[in-house]
């Protein structure tokens, strides 16, 4: 997958690692609160986040690859854009929040599902569990201008093709693509 960044008017990084994320029970339920980086410390605590994928005019969607220096699963193409809200925190609002430091775009956000997955970077140790809440929306513009701190590469691709490429290739695809288009798919 080519893409082409525009970096010109990227959002200076945080340190995401010492933000806080909301625990959730097995119903999305609040149950606590602790820092990114202790809810991805094996053998990982669930809590709630949000995984958004933006399509086009044509009906393709925005795939970002992760940039180099995420301590979960650099380097992997994954959906438009993904994250946590802060504790309290709208999710609708968190991943507009999101969409905008990692991609500099807006969109109409709405919650399609949600699912749990977890899984452990083979290289880094991290571990994902996530209460996860799919969003879908067009970008008012389509040319995002990715942060190269959060973002390594930008594609557009057909849902079909890409359904069919993670089947086929899942290494290349974060572990929770494949449940955001499962999700899409029954929606649809």
């Amino acid at each position: 997958m080519t893409g082409t960044l525009d970096t010109s008017d990227a959002t200076p990084v945080v340190d995401r690692e010492t933000l806080l994320v909301e625990l959730v029970d097995e119903q999305g339920r609040t149950q606590g609160e602790l820092s990114v980086a202790v809810a991805h410390t094996a053998p990982g605590r669930l809590h709630r986040a949000f995984s958004i994928l933006l399509f086009d005019a044509t009906g393709r969607v925005l795939l970002q690859q992760r940039a180099a220096v995420k301590t979960r699963f650099p380097l992997l193409w994954t959906n438009t854009c993904c994250g946590h809200p802060e504790p309290g925190q709208a999710v609708v609002d968190a991943a507009a929040k999101r969409l905008d430091e990692e991609l500099g775009l807006t969109a109409d956000l709405s919650e399609v599902g949600t699912f749990i997955y977890q899984a452990t970077d083979p290289n880094t140790g991290r571990v994902e569990f996530e209460y996860d809440h799919v969003l879908i929306g067009r970008p008012e513009d389509i040319t995002p201008r990715p942060n190269p701190d959060e973002v390594a590469d930008i594609a557009w691709i057909r849902l079909d093709a890409l359904a069919e490429d993670v089947a086929a290739e899942p290494a290349r695809y974060t572990p929770w693509l494949s449940g955001v288009l499962d999700t899409i798919t029954a929606r649809h």
